[in-house]
């Protein structure tokens, strides 16, 4: 009966050692670097006994690894020129948060590469370029340049010109009136008149725009309260009368 054994593989030994890392969920400013080194050892020694060439980087790591690991037995602690103690471990923290930063940019990189790759290539690209390279020749125009072909020119500029003189213009006219003044309006002249029918407001202000705001300032009063109406004499008409009430504009 045989069996496989399938290791993951890395890019690089640093890629090892955060892999180990995050696995763990290990703090990288305080690495047990014993657990770690073992683990990068055993990881070695499987690819040994598979017979699979181990890269020299990965073996130039494991043995900083193990340097690391003497360091921090040795009872006495190695200072700096201030006097405060020097941790081995400083300068391996130092070299996988750089990796890791510089790994994160990559993975983007990748992934937009990823994404280039499935959008479709423009094609005929140096046939337009040279097309419009030879619209822009203007030496080139010159040389070829006739009276037949200023003529045509001349023809397309007034074709484009009574193109641009028919087209539709719309100008915006602002109405003169507001609903807030035609009802200060109609309010005077029922305190003036007392009471006055729906036909004498429409003859007082004969164009279409008055006779729309007047009636939606009418229908604002009536809510207010202002005015009272009733029915009158004739076809659709009826009385307006101003209620006691102060009106306030």
């Amino acid at each position: 009966m045989s069996f496989e054994v399938k290791l993951p593989l890395f890019e690089g030994p640093f890629d090892l050692l955060l892999f180990f890392i995050e696995r763990d969920e290990l703090d990288i400013y305080d690495i047990p670097i014993s657990k770690i080194t073992d683990d990068f050892l055993g990881y070695l020694h499987q690819l040994e006994k598979l017979n699979i060439e181990v890269a020299s980087e990965f073996i130039l790591v494991a043995a900083k690894l193990m340097r690391i690991k003497a360091k921090m037995l040795l009872p006495r602690p190695q200072l700096d020129e201030e006097g405060n103690e020097i941790d081995p471990r400083e300068e391996l923290v130092r070299h996988l948060l750089e990796y890791k930063k510089y790994k994160s940019v990559v993975d983007e990189f990748a992934q937009m590469e990823e994404n280039q790759l499935c959008r479709e290539k423009r094609g005929n690209i140096l046939k337009e370029i040279r097309l419009l390279s030879e619209t822009v020749n203007v030496e080139s125009e010159l040389q070829d340049l006739d009276l037949y072909k200023l003529m045509r020119i001349y023809q397309k500029v007034l074709q484009r010109y009574d193109l641009e003189q028919s087209k539709p213009t719309h100008q915006v006219v602002p109405f003169p009136y507001t609903i807030e003044e035609q009802k200060i309006f109609l309010i005077d002249k029922l305190v003036q008149n007392g009471r006055m029918s729906f036909l004498e407001i429409v003859s007082l202000q004969k164009d279409k725009i008055a006779i729309i705001f007047n009636f939606l300032a009418l229908l604002e009063l009536l809510q207010l309260n202002e005015v009272h109406l009733s029915l009158g004499e004739g076809f659709n008409n009826f009385w307006i009368t101003h209620t006691k009430g102060e009106f306030v504009s």
